[in-house]
């Protein structure tokens, strides 16, 4: 069903629906339970990405809450995640944090417009072959970016290109500190481990809490995140427009761009994963909608680009969140431990959030998909190898470019190879068989009369094989009668195409004869003026009518021919 407003979930459930104490309850839980999984995510996924590890939180509680506010799903969880972490953390390195500031309000402003648009609908046809290689090879980027903390190198920040990263990790092996490497393998064994236990309280929240007073009494020497970054705020900033340097403006379009179409893909798909968990239906324009005004709003309160988490909607789901209130809540969870509790966050150690990271990256690969995907036909093979590739040795933007192009010529190859074209007493007479009652086989077509069909969608892609065939004719038929029952569409291409055909036809002597035209490739006859031209009892919706309109053709012709007006 096609969607015809723009309507926060919210909106639906307090004005139409109402709202009762016993929601409340279980929104109330979910909300508490699902702020407190996203506090030590938040914090490794902006360290992550180049940021500050407060602009995590920061995004949790202010785009967190305007995307469950104004969502088009009833449990969507936003904030940050691992899909931006390779985009976030090279737009830093290019253009600084006020460069991703303008390219986030940017790309905020791009999905604001998509939504409002109708675009959502769109978003969704983005190919499967694509996903996945992005996905795989950004998990394949968030793991070695965590190398120099899961080692404890001795090192300065890693190169962004993944090949001098590499090269910098094995210049700096020697630096390989034990400490680090032990508390993030003990910190991976809590997080693989403790859902054995229970699921309520995630292992990423029980390794830090476990392992940081730990190395403290300990006094193992790793480094934390006071050690690299200084005191942790425990409030809000005052919002403020990130400065402008319109210079940049032209550099920064393509990670907006970037930014809006992963951050639209990436909420779409945890909307149609809750919706498959829970049996609604959420309202991708609204969702869109809501994922452009949070982006609008998180860098003025020093935040990073945020969207749709699918791990965190899950937990949601899991613990009884039931309307956008818990993803609120959620919000407020986190805003109120960061004013309680942000000080101590210096006392974490990064190894232990680049097991956390570690962990995001394995869970966000979709390897047996990778997998299975390499046995698909090879245009999809293609597509999802080029993407991942690009996406870890050039960049997640031209990655993402180049697979919608890629996919989008797979397609109109797929289209155009799908379009048959040919005379029906000849190359296609085998699709008249098994009893169609239109068969032309059934009917008698008079000498000088040809049938020619074409089957499927006639646009550019099938143009020129309809142009080749159309070559073929050895001797120009008297009628020449062109089935089109099989064309749902025609595009500009085509037409012209049949405009050749027309005149070709009208310089031989060939009278042409259209039937079966359906009402899109009537409409753009008619918007052409062609209707005209080869008449409107030449166009008929019967290849009865067809072949006795034919039949008058060929009497008129051969009437003119003896020098006698035609009988009746």
């Amino acid at each position: 069903m096609k969607e015809s407003r723009i309507e926060p979930k919210l909106f639906t459930v307090l004005f139409r629906e109402g709202y009762s104490w016993s929601l409340f309850t279980r929104d109330l839980v979910a909300g508490i339970l699902v702020g407190i999984v996203a506090l030590p995510l938040s914090i490794a996924l902006a360290i992550a990405s180049g940021v500050k590890p407060e602009q995590g939180l920061y995004t949790a509680v202010i785009a967190g809450f305007l995307i469950s506010a104004l969502s088009g799903s009833r449990v969507q969880i936003g904030g940050p995640t691992g899909a931006f972490i390779v985009l976030v953390f090279n737009t830093v390195h290019q253009h600084g944090y006020g460069g991703l500031a303008v390219a986030t309000m940017l790309a905020g402003l791009l999905l604001l417009v998509m939504g409002l648009m109708r675009f959502g609908a769109v978003i969704k046809f983005i190919p499967y072959p694509l996903t996945v290689g992005f996905t795989c090879g950004i998990a394949i980027l968030i793991a070695v970016t965590q190398v120099r903390d899961l080692l404890g190198l001795a090192m300065e920040a890693p190169p962004a290109e993944f090949i001098e990263k590499l090269a910098a990790y094995a210049e700096h092996i020697g630096s390989f500190n034990p400490h680090a490497c032990g508390l993030a393998a003990l910190a991976l064994a809590v997080i693989m481990l403790w859902p054995r236990v229970t699921r309520r309280l995630p292992g990423s929240l029980v390794a830090i809490l476990a392992l940081t007073p730990l190395v403290a009494w300990l006094q193992w020497p790793v480094e934390t995140i006071g050690s690299r970054f200084g005191s942790v705020p425990n409030h809000l900033p005052a919002p403020a427009f990130p400065p402008i340097d319109w210079s940049q403006l032209p550099k920064l379009f393509q990670p907006a761009l970037a930014i809006a179409l992963l951050g639209g893909i990436e909420s779409l798909l945890s909307a149609v994963v809750a919706d498959g968990m829970t049996g609604r239906r959420h309202r991708s324009n609204t969702e869109l909608v809501a994922q452009g005004v949070a982006n609008l709003a998180s860098p003025l309160f020093g935040g990073i680009p945020a969207t749709g988490a699918i791990a965190r909607t899950a937990t949601n789901i899991r613990n009884g969140g039931q309307t956008p209130i818990a993803g609120m809540i959620h919000a407020v969870t986190l805003l109120l431990i960061m004013m309680a509790f942000g000080k101590w966050a210096v006392l974490i150690p990064m190894p232990i959030l680049a097991a956390i990271l570690l962990k995001v990256a394995f869970d966000m690969g979709e390897w047996h998909l990778l997998i299975r995907l390499l046995r698909a036909q090879r245009g999809d093979v293609l597509v999802m190898v080029s993407t991942f590739l690009l996406t870890i040795f050039v960049d997640l933007t031209v990655a993402i470019q180049s697979g919608v192009v890629l996919a989008a010529f797979l397609f109109m190859y797929r289209m155009a190879e799908s379009t048959q074209v040919g005379f029906v007493t000849e190359t296609l007479s085998e699709e008249d068989e098994g009893g169609d009652p239109l068969s032309i086989e059934s009917r008698s077509v008079p000498k000088g009369v040809e049938v020619f069909e074409i089957y499927g969608p006639f646009f550019f892609g099938a143009a020129d094989r309809f142009k080749d065939e159309m070559r073929s004719i050895e001797k120009a038929p008297e009628v020449l009668i062109l089935r089109m029952r099989h064309v749902p569409t025609i595009d500009a291409t085509g037409m012209q195409a049949l405009e050749d055909l027309f005149e070709k036809c009208r310089k031989q002597g060939t009278r042409l004869v259209l039937s079966g035209v359906q009402a899109q490739p009537w409409e753009q006859l008619v918007n052409a003026g062609l209707y005209r031209r080869i008449g409107p009892q030449n166009v008929h919706d019967h290849i009865d009518r067809a072949l006795a309109r034919a039949a008058e053709l060929l009497a008129e012709k051969n009437a003119a021919r003896a020098g006698s007006p035609a009988s009746a």
